[in-house]
């Protein structure tokens, strides 16, 4: 047999046995290429195609074995405004900060989800979220609203029966609050559009999320954009 019609059998039979064709190595996971994870074995990370963009993806990753393993994604929403830098954005922007943030505890208005670990508070009639700059309660979760902190300055949880059904809180600006930088960035479920600055994810995905999420593992949040300055890999 001639060298050619050898060398097309050979590709013939590797193609009739499934064999891929060669390429380069494919290409690492997200949580791979970024430049910090928060120290855990789980990450949520939200990413938007820009800073102008209101829609993007929401993923939630394991490392096991020391390999990054997508668990489950979905489609995300973020600010009406798009996204800032966390490390600049102000307050009352509707842009949802970008960064690698920790996630103090779940919330909701609802039971928590069959199977959810994570610390978990119910919302009351008389929970509120306060957002007032002068506060000494400001961007913390305050039962009832103290004397200090004006009701049209705060979020009364309990009136957002669809977007508090469940949620995460993410630390953006929550260790030591600087007033003016923003309060009350939350992972929650969507509403009708973009949010004011969280990132919401549709009802089902945010169950999933409170049953994967092990506060053993530490998860964190990550916040950005599939390139630039605030390119999510930057975090």
């Amino acid at each position: 047999m001639r060298p050619g019609a050898l060398a097309a059998l050979i590709a013939l039979s590797a193609l009739a046995l499934g064999a891929a064709p060669a390429s380069g190595p494919a290409p690492r996971p997200l949580p791979a290429r970024m430049a910090d994870t928060g120290g855990g074995t789980q990450l949520i990370t939200a990413v938007a195609p820009g800073t102008d963009s209101t829609t993007g993806t929401v993923s939630w990753w394991d490392r096991r074995g020391g390999r990054w393993t997508r668990t489950g994604s979905a489609p995300a929403r973020f600010g009406a405004n798009g996204l800032a830098d966390g490390a600049t954005r102000t307050q009352s922007t509707n842009t949802t900060p970008t960064g690698l943030y920790d996630l103090p505890y779940a919330f909701g208005i609802q039971a928590p989800p069959l199977g959810t670990a994570y610390p978990y508070r119910p919302v009351r009639e008389d929970s509120w979220w306060c957002q007032d700059t002068v506060s000494r309660a400001y961007n913390r979760w305050t039962e009832p609203l103290p004397a200090d902190c004006r009701a049209t300055e705060a979020e009364h949880l309990i009136t957002y029966p669809a977007q508090y059904a469940h949620a995460l809180v993410v630390g953006f600006n929550y260790d030591r609050p600087v007033p003016g930088r923003g309060a009350g960035i939350f992972l929650h479920v969507n509403g009708r559009g973009a949010t004011a600055g969280c990132v919401s994810v549709p009802a089902d995905a945010m169950r999933r999320i409170l049953r994967w999420a092990d506060p053993r593992a530490r998860p964190h949040i990550a916040i950005g954009t599939s390139g630039g300055a605030t390119a999510v890999t930057r975090y």
